[in-house]
């Protein structure tokens, strides 16, 4: 679904990963970034977020949590990141990242809460009582105490599978002061997950319920002097920004915007954010008259409905061919995956290029960051593993 998009808006990251696999400085199994790219990106969101006094924390997952592509978001002007668990919330504060908020999506194991209270992030969010206590213990065992950001529901608000939970909205002033009244914590704000959501018939995004429920609780709670902070994430960019703050977001997380890979991405050309990460791998061996491919970071973000899969395969940046592809289904370990080219069969070693929807940490593939892509002179600035915490394995 982007390697059109990446064909038109950002050849150079495509010649760049060819280029260096065969030069030998990129292994296969590797998603390379374009470190100029992420930082263009991110300087283009800050911007627009400072126009509407929006917070911005950075979402790295998708990224491997690459401390090189860390260095490039800080350098476009997003300094906090957010964490998904705890290991994000390490290896972006390892990579010289602000914590900026915690616990959402994934709630904080009670044995972690002391690691995560030395990070000082600046907010934490929890789904229940228990876990603000847990929270709140952890900071006060260090003196401070802990913004926390109350995850809610109400009727008609729309989750993914397994992200369910939090406070029922229509009980907000009552959780805000049983929030307040625990040591070491604060009620500070609310949060949900989706805000926004891509709809694939208009080609827009649209506001979920969810966001009409933040909408309700901070309006309940404004009219008893509380302010807070509006926390609303999901499918954010530059270009939604302002749809978000209308409605009273003041914390706002892209992700996927940072690599020019959230679905509005697939459909327009003429957003700020150029795409900034493929998939590079290479051929292994053929049988049945097809080439099969190094697997390992196949993983597809199931954003669209299932598509006719493409990459570019050859060895050289120039003579690339366009072929289709498939890859195992997520039900299989993704060994290799194969392409069906017409004409000869692509030989070992020759390079292979995807651009899909990525989220290389829950993968076994590597990062690289590469930077001057954007002036010609292509070097790789490091190799790290999926959770961005060790340096991965050069060739």
């Amino acid at each position: 679904m982007f390697l059109d998009p990446l064909r038109r808006r950002n050849p150079g990251l495509l010649a760049a990963a060819v280029q260096l696999h065969q030069t030998g400085e990129l292994p296969p199994n590797t998603f390379v970034l374009d470190l100029d790219a992420i930082t263009a990106n991110a300087a283009a969101i800050a911007d627009e977020a400072a126009k509407h006094r929006l917070t911005v924390y950075a979402m790295t997952k998708q990224l491997g949590r690459n401390p090189d592509a860390c260095a490039a978001i800080v350098a476009g002007g997003i300094t906090a990141a957010v964490a998904v668990d705890v290991d994000c919330a390490r290896a972006t504060t390892a990579a010289g990242m602000e914590l900026g908020h915690v616990g959402h999506l994934v709630q904080i194991a009670g044995a972690d809460a002391d690691n995560v209270a030395d990070m000082r992030p600046a907010h934490w969010t929890v789904f229940s009582e228990h876990k603000a206590a847990e929270a709140g213990a952890a900071a006060a065992r260090r003196d401070r105490r802990q913004a926390l950001l109350a995850r809610i529901y109400a009727p008609g608000d729309e989750f993914y599978p397994g992200h369910e939970g939090g406070f029922d909205a229509a009980d907000i002033l009552r959780v805000a002061d049983r929030l307040d009244a625990l040591p070491g914590a604060e009620f500070a704000g609310i949060t949900t997950f989706p805000a926004l959501l891509f709809d694939a018939q208009s080609g827009t995004l649209r506001d979920t319920h969810n966001l009409r429920t933040l909408e309700q609780a901070a309006a309940v709670l404004a009219g008893r002097g509380r302010k807070i902070q509006i926390n609303g994430p999901g499918t954010t960019s530059a270009v939604a920004l302002a749809q978000l703050a209308a409605a009273g977001v003041t914390q706002v997380e892209p992700g996927h915007a940072l690599t020019g890979t959230t679905p509005l991405h697939a459909v327009r050309s003429d957003l700020p954010e150029v795409p900034a990460v493929c998939y590079l791998t290479e051929v292994s061996h053929s049988y049945g008259g097809r080439a099969y491919c190094f697997g390992g970071g196949m993983y597809i973000d199931p954003v669209f409905p299932d598509y006719q899969l493409h990459a570019m395969v050859g060895t050289d940046p120039d003579g690339l061919r366009h072929v289709p592809a498939t890859v195992p289904p997520p039900s299989a370990i993704d060994y290799y995956g194969q392409l069906h080219a017409d004409g000869p069969i692509p030989a070992a070693g020759a390079s292979v290029v995807f651009a899909f929807r990525v989220q290389a940490f829950v993968t076994r593939a590597q990062t690289a960051g590469v930077a001057g892509i954007s002036t010609g002179n292509p070097r790789v600035a490091g190799i790290w593993s999926a959770d961005g915490l060790h340096p991965g394995v050069r060739r």
